[in-house]
């Protein structure tokens, strides 16, 4: 891919750019080819995609195709494309996103519609006092917490991370959106730092890792080679996190709160035995995601 003006051929245009790069894109076994050209020809040229088609007869200058080549490379290389650019669309928000913190997954958006109905439910019975304080546990981008918080205004909502470089991202996403007054951001393993006498929430949410960690060489290499392992690896069953929670979440939830969890497509009996075990909760409901799969657990502290 060279720039040929001065050889007097014709110079690479949008549409010619976007046509060999699609193509290339596909003989290597990329997904959705075309539209990650388009994606990342739009990042190089501060373009929106739309506006790639406005002006498809622009050439591109020398530096414009060298920076492009880069991104090519990258992303051939299976390093994927919300690192490359650097966000990620969850909820309608674009997030920042490095290395450290995991790309949000629009599954997860189903975790955020389950908290919504929760809250709203609550706010109806208790019209006296419809604040509710919502704690999220391992918060990554902060995109769940984010996207709940832009939603409601009247809630009271604290996230934490382990990472103090996931926390950071997490407030800068914050300020991004207007909302660093909305939600109030700590370090801390779990609840960890916590106190169960002085902190109470009337809900906990979480999108824990549970992912085997014998399966996790065998996802994309996108994944395994690229995202922060520590925020997929839910040990040999894929279950520790998961449990770790359960086991625990009741003690910081005010009588009748709720605890909802992301889980993975096929841990549905053995996070069913989890909470029976615990014998703390009660209304446990699962809801599926936009495939079909089991994806969110609700349960509610009991009385």
């Amino acid at each position: 891919m060279e720039h040929h003006s001065e050889s007097g051929a014709t110079p690479w245009n949008i549409v010619k750019l976007l046509k060999w790069t699609t193509s290339y894109f596909k003989s290597h076994g990329i997904d959705s080819p075309r539209a990650t050209a388009e994606i990342l020809l739009a990042h190089i040229l501060k373009l929106t995609r739309i506006d790639l088609y406005l002006r498809y007869d622009q050439p591109l200058c020398s530096d414009e195709l060298k920076r492009f080549k880069a991104l090519i490379k990258r992303r051939v290389k299976r390093e994927p494309v919300a690192y490359i650019v650097g966000v990620k669309e969850f909820w309608s928000m674009d997030f920042i996103v490095t290395r450290n913190v995991l790309i949000p997954r629009p599954e997860t958006e189903c975790l955020v519609e389950a908290a919504i109905s929760v809250l709203h439910r609550d706010s109806k019975q208790n019209a006296k006092d419809k604040s509710r304080r919502v704690l999220e546990l391992g918060t990554g981008s902060g995109a769940i917490i984010l996207a709940l918080a832009s939603q409601s205004t009247e809630h009271l909502f604290f996230a934490s991370d382990r990472s103090l470089q996931a926390v950071a991202l997490a407030k800068e996403n914050a300020g991004r959106h207007g909302l660093d007054k909305a939600v109030d951001f700590f370090c801390g393993d779990w609840l960890a730092p916590l106190s169960d006498d002085r902190h109470r929430f009337d809900m906990i949410i979480s999108n824990p890792p549970y992912i085997r960690t014998r399966a996790i060489g065998r996802l994309q290499p996108e994944i395994y080679k690229f995202e922060p392992i520590v925020a997929l690896d839910g040990d040999q069953d894929g279950l520790l996190c998961l449990r770790l929670i359960i086991d625990s979440a009741y003690r910081y939830l005010n009588p009748g709160g709720s605890l909802i969890l992301e889980i993975g497509h096929d841990q549905k009996t053995e996070v069913k035995k989890t909470i029976d075990r615990c014998g703390n909760y009660e209304k446990v409901v699962f809801k599926k995601d936009y495939s079909g799969w089991d994806r969110i657990v609700q349960m509610q502290k009991k009385s």
